[in-house]
This record gives C-alpha cells, structure tokens and sequence, in this order.
C-alpha cells in the first residue's frame, strides 16, 4: 500500500486527539482538551478526563476529517492509542476505534503511546527522514523515560524512567505549594523569569555515584519537590518575603540539569550523536536551551518536533501506524484492550497471529 491514509485516535490522559496523516504528510491535528476542568483540581481527575473524552470525541473526529479534506470512507486504516496512560481514558478511544474501524471495514493499528511521541517527528513540516540509532528523551505530566531507538516499527529499548513522581507531574505540585494554578509548567516557567538559577542548589535526584549503579538512567522528581516544599517552610517560618523567582528558576534548573545531563550521557556511553526531544514538558524554554546548548558541545544533533506535536496528539498516533503498514506489519486483533502499564517495547498490541496485549 503506498502513503496510508490514517486516522489516529489518541485519549492516553486529558486531551481528545484526532489525527490524519498520508504517509508522512500530516493532513490534520486536532485536539480538544479538558485541562480547564481539571484546574479546580490542580491536576488530572481520570474520571473527569474519562467522560470528557466521551463528549468530545465524535466533533473532534468530524473536525479533523473536514480539516483533512479527506471523507471516513477515504481512509485506509484507524489507529489508536492503547496505552500507556490512564486506564478509563484509553478505554474511550479503543472502543471508539474499534467502533469505527468495524463500520467502515478498514484495518486497525493498536500502538504505543510513547512510541508515537517518537513518530511525532516524521510528520513535522519540513521534517527530514529519521536516522536511526537515536537516543529519545520523553517527558510529560505522566511520563520520564529515555530510550535507545534503533528502530522505530521494531526496536524500542527502554534505558530508564522515573521511579516516582514524573517531570510534568513535579512541576505541577511545586506550581501548588507556591501557590500558582495548574498546569504547573507553564506557571514556573512564567515565575522563573529574571531569577536566578543558581541562588538554591536543590538536589538532583539519583545523581550520586552510589544511585548510578542501580538506577545508571532513571530518573526521580520526588525528593525534589520535597526540597522545595522544606525550603519554602523554612524561609516563611523565618518571616521573610518568598523570593518566587529565584525558587521556580533554581527547582527549574534542577529538573532541566538531570534531564539533560542523562540523556547526553547515554548518547555518548551508546555512542549515538542524536536526540529526539519529546512530550509536553518539552515546551519548556529552559530546558529546550540547555539542551540545544549542552548537546552541541558534546556533538549531538538534537531534533525537536514543533511543540504541537509534542503534546499528546491523535498525528503521532497516525504517523506510527503508517509506519508499521509501510514495513509490512499486520493489522491488530480486536481482542486487544486499553493497557494503562503497557511497556514501551510493545510498540504494536495483539499483532495477527499473536495472542491479545
């Protein structure tokens, strides 16, 4: 089959993607979030994220088609997203996916959300073919993982990933005891400004020789956020003014250094001059130019796809399955289901022939 027309359905946490891609040409992205409703929260309620998925799906759906210019009956294939990610949430877009693969008779790809951050990439405007080996950092609100990616339809290795809090998640509790509003991100980022980096040298977690022989490439944001909690306790016990700033610009860099710092590392020990940069928190200016800066120091191409594209997304799903149609990969079996813990090297759940995820 040459340049698959795909729709991909992603509903890993709290935004209703919907994508169509040709090949490697993205023809729509559309996403319908439901961050506002979890705000009042200060974070994701998956219940919450569960029933907004079920409203928003099928308008997302007939938006991105008119986008697209393209009809239902035009398509190729349907991908969707079936883990990782909150369970109630990738169990709307499965069986939204599975419904509409079985009405219109078209094929559908069961893949790995993670994965798909890596796809994203392909089908970013002026994106050049993908060299592989690459070494992939990927950090959201759910997610901290870093892997060597020798190829994206078969190869996927896992070298590390958070053992507790993730990137994004740390950033939105600290955002909270600072008394700014979700999402946490963007808020620290915004508070950062004209502090400085360096007036706190908060600890950087799984850092120390002793942590390096077990956890040489994990990653862990817990003992972080509590650095800063104790820190902000001391300094109003003491009755002085919070100096905002400085703290959200030195927990920032503390995140931004051991994301960074790790990553290249594993580019060098794996001798892989490449990195792909992925996830939501990848919009993040800080972390964006220390990694820009630091990688090409040490020789390493960084490629970073348009921050659109890095946020969780129905394309990245799209461009995934079109890849694993272009190597000759067989449709998924419907007996698979939504796998809220699926590991990063199944890139493609309940293959034909194989038994259910």
């Amino acid at each position: 089959m040459n340049e698959p027309l795909v729709l991909g359905i992603e509903t890993s946490c709290d935004e209703t993607g919907i994508g169509i891609v040709r090949g490697r040409t993205l023809l729509s992205n559309t996403i319908a979030s439901s961050m506002d409703e979890h705000a009042r929260f200060g974070g994701v309620v998956p219940e919450v994220a569960a029933r907004a998925h079920l409203e928003a799906l099928q308008p997302t759906i007939e938006r991105a088609v008119a986008d697209a210019g393209v009809s239902l009956a035009d398509l190729d294939a349907v991908a969707v997203t079936s883990g990782p990610g909150l369970a109630g949430a990738l169990m709307v877009g499965v069986g939204a996916a599975k419904a509409l693969a079985l009405s219109l008779e078209k094929p559908l790809y069961a893949v790995n959300h993670l994965v798909g951050h890596i796809a994203a990439d392909i089908v970013a405007p002026d994106s050049e073919r993908i060299e592989y080996p690459t070494i992939a950092l990927l950090v959201s609100g759910g997610h901290t993982s870093l892997l060597h990616v020798r190829d994206l339809t078969t190869d996927v290795e896992l070298l590390g990933e958070t053992v507790d809090d993730a990137a994004g998640e740390a950033f939105d509790k600290v955002a909270r005891l600072l008394g700014l509003p979700y999402p946490g991100g963007p808020q620290i980022d915004r508070a950062a400004e004209g502090g400085d980096p360096r007036a706190i040298r908060f600890p950087r977690g799984l850092s120390r020789k002793s942590d390096l022989e077990k956890h040489r490439w994990d990653f862990s944001f817990s003992g972080l956020k509590t650095s800063v909690a104790r820190w902000v306790e001391q300094h109003q016990d003491s009755g002085e003014d919070l100096p905002l700033a400085d703290v959200a610009a030195s927990f920032r860099e503390a995140v931004v250094d051991v994301l960074v710092t790790k990553t290249l590392d594993a580019c060098q020990e794996r001798g892989v001059p490449r990195l792909l940069l992925g996830g939501g928190v990848i919009a993040n200016a800080r972390l964006r130019e220390v990694a820009l800066s630091r990688a090409a120091a040490r020789g390493v191409e960084v490629r970073i796809p348009p921050l659109s594209l890095c946020t969780d997304n129905g394309a990245m799903i799209a461009a995934l399955a079109a890849q694993l149609i272009a190597s000759g990969r067989q449709p998924s079996t419907l007996g698979f289901g939504a796998d809220s813990t699926l590991p990063v090297t199944e890139i493609q759940v309940a293959e034909a022939g194989q038994g259910t995820a």
